[in-house]
């Protein structure tokens, strides 16, 4: 709040002429810098020394520069003028609202700041993490519409539960406004009680406050070593391959991993939920000859025995490859007419099956991904020997 009080004492000085400054106590306006609920009545004085021979009856009052009028004014002495101001609402700028009162001529006389606001209300959304068990970040959000443009000071507390010291944490974020870190002296294997209490000029109020297990939050880096490749020639499918987090390979517990892919022109990501805690998958039933963007992220499931899930990591960073291009569309392969209608149903067989078996196969499922491969190879085989037996020989 110092720093803003400055800031309107400044701006007051600045524009008051040399021999008029607040220093000298020619003009008063009392009370000075008021902190003020929404909606309450402020009546404001001005008091100018009588050896300034200037009657209080010529003075007049602004806020934020627009003149106030006068049906709003009371001389009180030949040297003190007021003003009321019913009904206040939230100030309209961070400085507070400048309430000054100006000679006849217009010449600043003396000022006052006006922060008007409400109490914080309880904040809301506590929400902690700890990256690789190695800090506790936590995060929450203010309570109904937050600073009403009076400084309100947030303190992240929490402590050992049973038996530990209340503490503040230190590490407020910049980048994340609204959130701290933890980053010394913390054990696991002990659940911590942790609130938020917010205060101004105004009151104060306190959060909900959250028990949890550092344990029971971890979020991990996002999975290193993401390798996309082709399967063979199969136009239609790419490998993944990925390493578990680095930061966690030492602790005790398994990884729930995820992928998602788009196309390169493409904003639309598909997820695939179905990966388990291997750390390969194949993807089928991609378009031929087409580039795709690949990432994968972790979530460390029931570190040192933990029964509950952790927290889903950053995705990786994108990772590019391309399917092969079709052979059937890049050879101008014919059937003979006389074969016409046995080609026909055996590809409306083969369709229908290769639909089923993408169906089945979609995902990371090992057997159903080996008879799908089979197949695949298999239909190549064939289609290379039709175009084979079909070519003109010289």
């Amino acid at each position: 709040m110092k720093v803003v009080l400055d800031i309107c004492v400044m701006f007051l000085m600045l524009h008051t002429p040399g021999v008029l400054s607040l220093s000298t106590h020619v003009a008063v306006v009392y009370p000075q810098d008021p902190v003020l609920r929404m909606g309450s009545t402020l009546t404001a004085s001005c008091w100018v020394h009588p050896d300034l021979g200037v009657h209080a009856s010529s003075l007049f009052w602004t806020l934020n520069g627009q003149q106030l009028p006068s049906s709003l004014y009371r001389v009180l002495s030949p040297t003190n003028l007021s003003v009321t101001l019913a009904g206040l609402n939230a100030s309209r700028q961070t400085s507070g609202d400048n309430l000054v009162c100006h000679n006849h001529k217009g010449h600043i006389l003396a000022g006052s700041c006006l922060y008007v606001g409400m109490p914080p209300e309880k904040p809301v959304n506590l929400t902690c993490w700890s990256r690789n068990t190695k800090d506790l970040t936590c995060s929450w959000v203010p309570g109904g519409k937050g600073e009403t443009n009076i400084s309100t000071q947030y303190i992240l507390k929490y402590k050992l539960r049973w038996y530990g010291k209340e503490k503040e944490c230190e590490d407020y974020t910049h980048t994340q406004p609204y959130s701290c870190s933890i980053t010394r002296d913390l054990h696991l294997f002990t659940p911590y009680e942790i609130w938020v209490e917010a205060s101004n000029q105004l009151g104060r109020a306190t959060s909900d406050v959250i028990t949890l297990d550092i344990l029971d939050v971890v979020t991990t880096d996002p999975p290193s070593g993401v390798t996309v490749s082709r399967v063979g020639q199969l136009e239609d499918q790419l490998s993944v391959r990925w390493e578990a987090p680095p930061a966690l390979k030492d602790f005790l517990f398994q990884a729930k991993y995820q992928i998602r892919y788009r196309l390169e022109d493409s904003q639309d990501w598909k997820v695939m939920d179905d990966v388990g805690n291997q750390t390969s998958c194949r993807l089928a039933g991609l378009r031929p000859g087409t580039v795709y963007f690949v990432q994968v992220r972790c979530n460390p499931v029931g570190i040192y025995g933990s029964r509950k899930a952790g927290i889903w990591s950053e995705w990786s960073h994108p990772t590019a490859a391309s399917t092969p291009h079709s052979e059937r569309l890049m050879s101008g392969s014919c059937d003979s007419k006389s074969s016409g209608d046995s080609n026909s149903t055996l590809r409306r067989e083969l369709k229908q099956f290769f639909g089923w078996v993408r169906k089945h196969a979609y995902g990371c499922s090992s057997m159903s991904m080996k008879l799908y491969d089979q197949w695949r190879v298999l239909m190549q085989k064939s289609h290379k020997t039709r175009n084979q037996v079909g070519s003109p020989r010289g």
